[in-house]
């Protein structure tokens, strides 16, 4: 008696991988991965990257040059080059940098210098981020409650400033 190849009865019996039940726990991992996810906004300062330079400078040129120290003690503030201290601010009475006053120093030296909108900030100790972030929101933005300072536009109308110094450039960072 000739039988049929098991080649053929297997062929026809053979069973799919049900993957419904692997899909479904897929999907269900991934709506409960973007559900508990902490969305974070992040923001970005504007800072410019110093400007290195093998030719000389011009001549006719003197340069501003504002730079801010951050040392343990306060904030000193330097001009020109060679750099000359003009300003130390120390800390307040809780210990913070004084950054009040760094503001109201700020808008005294934009009153003189409304041209200027760079600032160099050399953080000469380590300090946290968010200690440089209130040093450059302090050197780099009005408030509503500051006196305005008025300047002239192309078309010859007074317009306030909008901002103190902010072309913020990082002299060094310290890690």
């Amino acid at each position: 008696m000739l039988r049929a190849p098991s080649r053929r009865k297997r062929r026809g019996s053979q069973k799919r991988l049900n993957l419904i039940p692997i899909l479904d726990a897929i999907f269900i991992f991934i709506f409960f991965l973007l559900m508990t996810a902490n969305f974070l906004k992040i923001y970005e300062v504007q800072s410019d990257v110093p400007i290195v330079s093998s030719a000389p400078p011009p001549k006719n040129l003197k340069p501003l040059a504002l730079t801010l120290k951050v040392r343990a003690t306060g904030i000193e503030v330097f001009k020109g080059v060679p750099q000359r201290m003009i300003k130390r601010i120390g800390k307040n009475a809780d210990g913070e940098y004084d950054i009040e006053k760094l503001h109201t120093y700020a808008i005294e030296l934009k009153n003189r210098y409304k041209k200027e909108r760079s600032i160099i900030l050399e953080p000469i100790v380590d300090i946290d981020y968010e200690q440089i972030v209130k040093i450059m929101d302090a050197v780099r933005m009005y408030r509503n409650s500051d006196e305005k300072i008025w300047v002239e536009d192309e078309n010859g109308n007074s317009t306030p400033m909008k901002y103190l110094f902010d072309k913020i450039v990082f002299g060094n960072i310290r890690s």
